[in-house]
Parts: C-alpha cells; structure tokens; sequence
C-alpha cells in the first residue's frame, strides 16, 4: 500500500498512479491495479486526493499541510473539517465553496444522481408556456458547499437543496413578470431573484423585490424574513424592480445591491439604478451612486462583471457604467435598441472583457470594451435577435459569436468570429432532428458539457413547451436531444467539477441533466469560483441567459 505522507508535507501527486500500476477510479476512491493483472491495491482515495489537490491549487490554501487522518471525513463534516485543518483560519466564502465543490463533485456526493434526470417536486403551479414570469438560479443557500436550487414563478419562490429536499417555499408577491417594456423588469424568465453572504455573516441570504416596493432580505436556508428596506424612489420610476447582488467597493465580498427600475411611462426600459452598501441601505443611509442615465437592454435588466479584473464591478447594458456610476463607454448610436447582453474575452489582445450587444432595429452586431466600441458587423441586415458566445471551435481559444435570426420559422443561424467577419451559416432545418419545431431554438445558453476546452450550445424548442437539445454552434449538429415538457431552461455548474448541468422546469417539477462520462480534466476549477460567472448566472433572462 502507499504509504501516507509524513505530517507536515503536502502531497502534490497523490493522484498520479505508483509505477507499473493502473488506476481504477470507484466510489471507494482510486484502486491502482498491477498492470498484469493481481488484486486492487488501494491507495489515497479519491476523496483525499481531490482535496489534497484542492488545498494546493486555493492560492493561500495551499500552505496547509493535511495529514491523512486529518482529511477522513463524512461528507457532512467537510466544512469542519477544512476550518480545523486551516487551525480556525477564515476562509472566504466563494474560496470555501471552491474547495468543497472540488472534493464533492470528485467524490460524487453531489454528482452522482440515481438518475438521470434528476426529479425534484416543487410543489408550485404549472407555469406553462404562456405564463413567462419567474426563473431558475442555483446558489449555495445552506452553506453545506452544493449548490441548491430557486425557482420562482409568479406569487411563489421556492428553494430546495442538492439533493432535491425542500427547504422552503414562500407565497410572496415577489416582481417578477413577462414583457419588461410593459411590466417592468426583470421580463421573461427573470428570476427576479439573488443569493449570497450580503451580511458577511458567513451565510447565504436570498435578497428580493416584492411589488410594493419593498427590498426583502432572508436567511437562505429558511426562508426567515431577516431584514426590509424600502429606499426612495426615482421620480420618474413606480417602484424599485430589480434588486442584484455586487461588490462595487471592491471588498472581495457580496456586501454591495444595485436597484433598478424602469420609467412607468411609455415603453419601460431599466434607466434608474441606485448603487447601495447593504449595511447602509439597511440603516436608511445614502446610496453610493445613482443615475438615472443607464441606457438599458430593452428587455432585461442590467448586467454585473468585473471588466478590468480591478475587483469592482461595471454595469453593463446599451451603457457601460463603472463601479462608481461613471459612465465608461456606449454603442455605437444609431436607431435600434438592444435586445441582448453578453460578456466574454472576445478580443484577447485588447485589455480586459468586452460586451457583445444585439441590436433590434438597425439589426447588427457590437462589440463594445470600457475604452470604447471594438467592430460592429451585420449579416444582410438580419436581425440577430438571441445568441450564444463561446469558444465553439474544437483546438482553438477563438470566441465565435452564434446569432440565430429572427424567422418565425425556418430560422438560418449566422456566425461571426472575434474580428467581426461572418464565417458560418446555415439552415436549422436541415440539421434539426425529425419531428423538431419548425421555430427553431430559444433560450440559448453557451454550456462546458464535454470537459473539453470547446463549448456546445444548449436550447429548448421555440414557443413551446417542448423538448430540449445540446448542439455545435459552428456546425448546427444536434448532439443530444432530451425528450421534455421545458417551461424554463438554465445551466449551471451544479455538481462542482466545472462542467455544467441543464436545469429544466418541466410544470411543477425540476429535472437536471448531467453528462454521465468521465470527466477527462478534473482537476478544472469549479466554474463557480470565478466572480463574473456568478454575477452572469444571477442576472439573467429569456434574452440575455
């Protein structure tokens, strides 16, 4: 047998097989096997290796020298665990996170699902396809290092755990709608929802808007109300509609809200924001910023990144604000509106993220980073309308950008590459599989599916309550089709080993989707442990998923 390493030595190879052995990986952990054949010799198991390498890669983390006894651990102790190895060191939340989504996706507490898909029972109404109002978002919410599930439709927000328990569902009369240009934000498939440590308490809160107004805080593990505000509103706005979870101070913590509204007159976009420091916000004090000059997607509400990678975060629609509510950069004027927000390093030779916007209207593409706008491009004038930006080109780093057109029917998808030079099309028709809407595809999401550097698309049937698919954006070959009843469609990272999961809402029930293969690079950082991805998968929409 291996032996265990000496304490105070961090082990850098405990999951490399000894030599002239196989590896084996069971839910025992690794199994090396002679390769001539004789009996298991069973070694660091996975559980240990994985965290072991967890510790290694956390920046400060990896300091700590673990013993083995140290790390022999329920799954249920595994905070503990990590805390008395640290010696009571405090550990931030998302780094926490990071490390136990590493050990429990490789170990498969929160992986291995009986089934595939994954049954949850909500408990809720049937949304149907006609009722648009409310969405899907995954967050820790009880702390336990799995990501748990919210789902919110009109009237109801209801939270249940990894492994699908319910934890608890509240009858609130929570913003959320369906066309924002008429209702307000946060428009189709909105969640009208966001969760993290807003307190810095250690803990998850669900914060929320209800249609009085009122910003609601509560414990994420309960459902308890902990706390209200309701601050001033924009003369021209009926309510605060959007409430979303920032670090505008640059705190490396989620202690900062941007609120939004729309004008209550005319065709509503979300041109009011108030930037607040919770504890402020709570305490009735002053907001840090305020604007009421953000020019918004026309059909969702703002979206966070941090840009320049300087910790703070920029808002981002038609307008680029700055983390202290400075205007940075703006589309290219013309007569459109935009109908969809994306973020992505679609230039890497320029500094930082850039920001691809949709237009409806002038029916073109841009490209738009914190110095200025980068290319704007169209194809025959053709409306793009919804899109998917990923790195869709096997064995290459290059960002394509999929537009699926605006056709009724027979949609004919187009692609730009990151110069801004339309390289593919073709007819969804042709590719689409037997007995597929002749709509095509919507709520697009760029999805890691594979483990693989490249990325697939994942979309449902077009205005209906129907089946949904992965396919290759560059080639429009469907890859795998899920028979379903989808009312709502998101992704996300739900088992930790950074490939992500289809979360579909199927009338009053949640099914999640997971790639059965092996994963062939584990050793990924968990997707959540990147600050923009969890901004992106809180604010978002039917338009900007």
């Amino acid at each position: 047998m291996r032996p265990a390493p000496a304490a105070g030595k961090l082990v850098t190879n405990a999951h490399v097989p000894p030599k002239g052995r196989a590896a084996r990986v069971s839910r025992k952990g690794i199994e090396w096997r002679p390769v001539r054949g004789g009996s298991p010799e069973p070694a660091w198991s996975f559980t240990e290796s994985r965290l072991i390498f967890a510790f290694r890669t956390a920046g400060e983390l990896g300091r700590i020298a673990l013993t083995r006894a140290a790390i022999r651990a329920t799954h249920d102790d595994i905070q503990t665990t990590i805390h008395e190895s640290l010696g009571g060191t405090a550990m931030n939340r998302y780094k926490r996170l990071a490390v136990c989504g590493v050990l429990l996706a490789c170990t498969g507490v929160a992986a291995a699902y009986d089934s595939n898909p994954f049954v949850i029972q909500l408990g809720t109404p049937d949304p149907g396809i006609e009722d648009s109002a409310g969405g899907i978002l995954v967050a820790d919410v009880d702390d336990d290092g799995k990501m748990d599930y919210i789902v919110t439709l009109a009237g109801h927000i209801a939270v249940h755990d990894n492994a699908g328990k319910r934890l608890w569902l509240k009858k609130t009369d929570l913003t959320v709608g369906w066309s924002s240009e008429n209702m307000g934000l946060p428009g189709h498939h909105g969640p009208g929802v966001a969760a993290g440590d807003i307190d810095d308490d250690g803990k998850c809160e669900v914060v929320y808007v209800t249609k009085d107004g009122v910003i609601r805080i509560a414990d994420g593990a309960t459902g308890n109300e902990k706390a209200t505000a309701a601050p001033p509103v924009p003369a021209g706005a009926e309510r605060w509609e959007m409430a979303m979870i920032a670090d505008f101070r640059g705190t490396g913590k989620d202690a900062d809200l941007l609120l939004q509204a729309t004008n209550k007159d005319g065709y509503r976009t979300g041109r009011y924001l108030a930037a607040y420091a919770v504890k402020d916000l709570l305490a009735a004090g002053k907001p840090l910023w305020t604007t009421d000059q953000f020019a918004a997607c026309a059909h969702n509400g703002a979206r966070l990144a941090d840009l320049d990678g300087d910790g703070r975060d920029e808002v981002l629609g038609q307008t680029l604000f700055s983390h202290d509510g400075r205007l940075l950069a703006q589309a290219v004027p013309d007569r459109y509106h935009i109908d969809s927000v994306f973020v992505a390093d679609v230039r890497p030779d320029l500094p930082g993220l850039e920001v691809v916007m949709l237009e409806e209207g002038a029916n073109q593409l841009q490209v738009v980073a914190m110095s200025g706008p980068v290319w704007r491009a169209h194809h025959n004038r053709q409306e793009p309308q919804n899109a998917a930006v990923g790195r869709f080109k096997k064995g290459s780093e290059d960002i394509f950008i999929w537009c699926r057109s605006r056709y009724d029917e027979h949609q004919k998808p187009f692609i730009f590459d990151s110069s801004g030079k339309m390289v593919f099309e073709y007819a969804m028709d042709d590719l689409a599989p037997a007995g597929w809407t002749t709509k095509g595809v919507e709520v697009i999401h760029t999805i890691d599916w594979t483990g693989q550097r490249h990325q697939l698309a994942c979309a449902k049937e077009r205005h209906t309550s129907g089946d949904v698919c992965l396919f290759e954006p560059l080639t429009g070959r469907f890859v795998e089709r899920f028979k379903e009843k989808a009312d709502r469609l998101y992704v996300a990272d739900v088992c930790g080993d950074w490939r992500e999961e289809i979360v579909v809402l199927n009338g009053g029930e949640l099914h999640i989707y997971a790639n059965t293969a092996a994963n062939p690079r584990p050793d990924e950082k968990p997707l959540w442990s990147n600050r923009n991805y969890r901004r992106l998968k809180q604010c978002h929409n039917y338009y900007s998923p």
